[in-house]
């Protein structure tokens, strides 16, 4: 099935140029983004983040793929000094590519950042948390479900990019991508303690609370 844009792109670009973020750091990495065709959350997403964080107050975020930290840089904004994010990625480069841009952005001491697989690394932890952004790859979605919900604290949100993946979640003849994200999103609304929605904003956004 041919991909499309989830949104009228005259809607997208509306959203992108009405305020553009004066922040010196976040318009380096979203340039490094597209010079490299490193996918991120990007400006439409990010602002989104960080309203979360500071209504639902939130102090420990986990991010199950962090890339080079752009979606932790948001997130880094919105909780307070002695609040704690833990990134995961398996790329050295990232991590430290991600650590000099959140220490710019003077988000260091927020910031544990942790090298190897996300989800082996979400296995060795406790939890609870506020938010756990996850962002992994798409055929992992569906093994990113249970390790998730079990370390939310209760009122806790379950964020997840690119539901709609392109609109190719409606294809009957999916790829490997394709089909972990569509079994995840059946995980995401049949299943019992959490009450789940779609954001149709930039790829999909799936907003989950723990109950």
């Amino acid at each position: 099935m041919q991909s499309f844009e989830i949104t009228d792109p005259r809607i997208n670009e509306y959203i992108k140029n009405i305020g553009k973020s004066s922040d010196p750091v976040l318009k380096e990495m979203e340039k490094y983004a597209v010079e490299n065709h490193f996918p991120i959350i990007g400006p439409m997403v990010g602002p989104f983040l960080r309203q979360l964080a500071i209504i639902t107050n939130a102090k420990n975020i986990l991010e199950l793929g962090s890339g080079f930290g752009y979606s932790a840089y948001w997130f880094a904004g919105g909780i307070p000094d002695d609040g704690r994010i833990i990134c995961t990625d398996s790329d050295e480069s990232n991590r430290k590519r991600a650590l000099e841009y959140l220490k710019r952005g003077g988000f260091e001491r927020k910031i544990d950042f942790r090298l190897g697989d996300a989800l082996e690394i979400a296995s060795n932890l406790e939890g609870p948390f506020d938010i756990i952004m996850n962002d992994i790859d798409k055929h992992g979605y569906p093994k990113a479900f249970d390790p998730a919900v079990r370390l939310l604290k209760p009122g806790g949100i379950f964020i997840t990019d690119n539901v709609l993946w392109s609109g190719r979640v409606l294809s009957e003849k999916s790829d490997e991508n394709t089909k972990g994200i569509q079994e995840f999103n059946r995980r995401l609304f049949n299943s019992d303690g959490i009450l789940s929605s779609i954001i149709p904003i930039r790829d999909g956004l799936g907003l989950a609370v723990k109950l």
